[in-house]
């Protein structure tokens, strides 16, 4: 591909993303993979370089541009070279005109920034949520020591925060490695380890992981369990659900049990574990803010609308799983954003409506306290955004 047609494929790769955007579709990464399954011909550099201008145009923009075109030409406008290669030739994009419209540089639509204000991020807390991520990895403390794969990953680091975690830089392809496949290390954030272990899971309890989803956090508590006692985990996302299994078994984590819940129905379909959980882990579906290091257009993909529809499921997520702790039980409620509505607000109304819950603080200690729990964001922390808290229920 020449330099223009990476440009162009990069502006029909944006209007596919603002589409799904709009409509709810697939996100950015799926979108790029299927452009180029039909484009055999583009090499890997040109996929990684219509990547990378595809993801310089998301990163840049903060309200929704018109068009995938605007996204490209806003990012040309400081780039002479890329600005050259709208020449009109070939497949490449027609030449800028002065007046064409130029999507708005910014960190995020303007309701989202005044939510994000209003949550006590300053501005360099928020130009940080939209930078490049890094790539973190868990060390499966079932089957190795974060030493013995430090000898195999030479070019890793250790985290700061996370003792069982490593960093490798952008893109490195671990999950094609031997380490991998032999389930001696999973892809998962600092800071999603670091709030994972909140639940202070030990061997012999009885646990659930209420939003298991994949199954990332599920796997680092039966590690931290020793393959000791039961773990439930639950989803309602059948396709995200059945990619636990599988990881489960990589890992050598033999205590899983998997459970699909129907909507609404979830109380009914846990009534087996109603009262008996030594701990309950909420990892609630959330608008995701504090990960679009790694989703950037998720930013277009959030409406004052779905944030409220939001706020109902995790105000349900946090009362089905109050039915199922033991007395003197805990429940740990974990968002992966930064907006107060659905991390500091939603705890603080859980606390108002059940009487005899209290907060306590969150151990190991990680963040900076943030009303009844604590919080993690990219710029102050170096991981992805999160809220945390650990709530008591009454003896």
């Amino acid at each position: 591909m020449t330099p223009a047609a990476r440009t162009q494929a990069a502006i029909e790769l944006l209007d596919e993303i603002l589409a799904a955007a709009a409509s709810g579709g697939a996100a950015a990464d799926t979108l790029i993979a299927r452009y180029f399954a039909t484009r055999r011909y583009a090499g890997s550099k040109d996929r990684r370089a219509v990547r990378e201008l595809v993801y310089a145009a998301i990163r840049q923009a903060g309200p929704v541009p018109v068009s995938g075109r605007a996204a490209m030409v806003a990012v040309a406008d400081r780039d002479p070279a890329l600005a050259a290669t709208f020449d009109g030739q070939g497949h490449g994009p027609a030449p800028i005109t002065p007046d064409e419209p130029r999507a708005e540089r910014g960190i995020a639509p303007d309701w989202l920034v005044d939510a994000l204000t209003a949550s006590g991020l300053d501005e360099a807390q928020q130009a940080a949520l939209v930078d490049r991520a890094p790539l973190d990895v868990r060390v499966n403390s079932l089957a190795t020591t974060r030493q013995a794969v430090l000898e195999q990953l030479p070019d890793a680091t250790p985290t700061p925060l996370a003792p069982l975690g490593l960093r490798l830089a952008s893109g490195t392809p671990i999950e094609q490695s031997d380490l991998y496949r032999a389930g001696l290390v999973e892809v998962q954030d600092e800071g999603s380890q670091l709030v994972g272990s909140a639940l202070a899971a030990q061997p012999g309890e009885w646990l659930v992981d209420l939003c298991a989803g994949a199954g990332g956090k599920t796997l680092q508590i039966a590690a931290a369990m020793d393959n000791r006692g039961a773990l439930l985990a639950c989803d309602i996302d059948r396709a995200r659900l059945q990619k636990l299994p599988p990881r489960a078994e990589r890992a050598g984590a033999t205590i899983i049990e998997s459970r699909l819940l129907n909507p609404g129905h979830e109380a009914q379909m846990l009534s087996d574990w109603a009262g008996r959980a030594d701990g309950v882990l909420i990892d609630a579906p959330c608008s995701g803010t504090g990960t679009w290091r790694r989703n950037p257009e998720a930013r277009w993909r959030l409406t004052p609308d779905r944030l409220a529809r939001l706020r109902m499921m995790q105000e349900q997520v946090l009362s089905i799983g109050a039915g199922l702790v033991k007395p003197g039980g805990r429940m740990i409620y974990i968002v992966c954003s930064l907006l107060d509505a659905e991390g500091r607000d939603q705890v603080a109304a859980f606390l108002a409506a059940h009487s005899g819950w209290s907060a306590e603080p969150v151990e190991p200690t990680v963040g900076t306290p943030h009303g009844p729990g604590r919080r993690l964001d990219p710029a102050s922390h170096g991981t992805d955004g999160f809220f945390v808290a650990c709530l008591r229920a009454p003896c």
